[in-house]
């Protein structure tokens, strides 16, 4: 608006203040259960602190269960905080991505505009249905197999364990990588095209109009100008809202991940390794849903950023 002089840095630093405000209340409980865990930890090393060594299948058993009725109910709300926010900025992402696609072909972009609306409408599909159908329900049994393996030390359900956690990122790679690479690919040849016909368009204009071809030429430009200032600044916009919806749970999920990091690593020192091990696991599921809200977030921002630049 006309009266509103901040800029996209600003709108940055705004959006980080709020997102940091919504994250303080929920700090206490999460300290609170990591306590709990790095306790249920030494209670059960002072259990077996006779054992001499051996191993204590009870010992084994009841920690990984304290630990995981401690850790499983704040975890699981923040999956579904994690799915709902991939949910949103898909659904943010249907409302802006026509926009910034109009604003394209208004400036010259048919091609390009094509292109990267059908790019990241499919991989933006393509990921979501990936949470839903997959990789969500995955990231249950990937806990489900964690404490298994804690309680009763079998290997192979570590094996199974570990498999899914790296099907998990192995697919979250392979959507962004193939997501990069059709862009910057489709963004080079579609761009170019559509500069040469923006160029071409010119030429005719100012030859066909006698007298006036030049200044319904120059007239174009300054048409084509304005859509693009209308795309950048949709494109800003658009950039922030992105953020907005990011910001505050992306951050809850990284101070749960850095919380349950040393809470392992200070299970490590007084602690089994069994249990230290379920530790690090849940901390392993809190990163692996900031990778996945990262992908999501990076696909549209980078979306956007690309219809920003619109034609080379």
């Amino acid at each position: 608006m006309p009266e509103e002089d901040s800029g996209f840095l600003q709108g940055v630093l705004e959006v980080a203040r709020k997102a940091l405000l919504a994250v303080t209340p929920g700090l206490p409980q999460a300290a609170a259960a990591c306590a709990g865990v790095l306790a249920a930890a030494i209670l059960c090393a002072v259990f077996r602190a006779g054992d001499e060594g051996q191993r204590t299948p009870t010992a084994d058993i009841l920690g990984a269960v304290a630990i995981a009725s401690l850790l499983l109910q704040p975890t699981d709300a923040l999956i579904q905080s994690g799915l709902e926010t991939v949910q949103a900025i898909s659904d943010y992402g249907k409302l802006l991505l026509p926009v910034m696609s109009a604003a394209l072909v208004a400036s010259g972009g048919t091609t390009t505009a094509s292109a990267l609306y059908m790019g990241t409408a499919m991989f933006d599909s393509l990921l979501t249905g990936l949470l839903a159908g997959l990789l969500g329900p995955l990231m249950y049994l990937f806990l489900s197999l964690s404490l298994a393996s804690a309680a009763i030390g079998n290997k192979l359900l570590g094996r199974l364990r570990d498999f899914f956690k790296n099907l998990i990122t192995w697919s979250l790679k392979l959507v962004l990588s193939l997501f990069t690479g059709y862009m910057a690919i489709t963004g080079v040849i579609s761009g170019t095209a559509d500069a040469a016909a923006v160029k071409v368009t010119k030429m005719a204009i100012s030859g066909a109009v006698p007298v006036v071809g030049g200044m319904l030429s120059n007239a174009t430009e300054t048409v084509l100008a304005s859509a693009a200032a209308v795309r950048s600044t949709a494109g800003v916009l658009g950039l922030l809202a992105i953020l907005a919806i990011t910001a505050a749970p992306f951050l809850k999920l990284g101070a749960q991940y850095l919380l349950l990091k040393l809470t392992a690593a200070l299970c490590g020192v007084v602690g089994s390794e069994n249990h230290t091990a379920l530790t690090e696991n849940f901390a392993q599921a809190m990163g692996l849903l900031l990778a996945t809200t990262g992908t999501c977030c990076l696909i549209q921002l980078i979306s956007t950023v690309c219809f920003m630049k619109g034609v080379i």
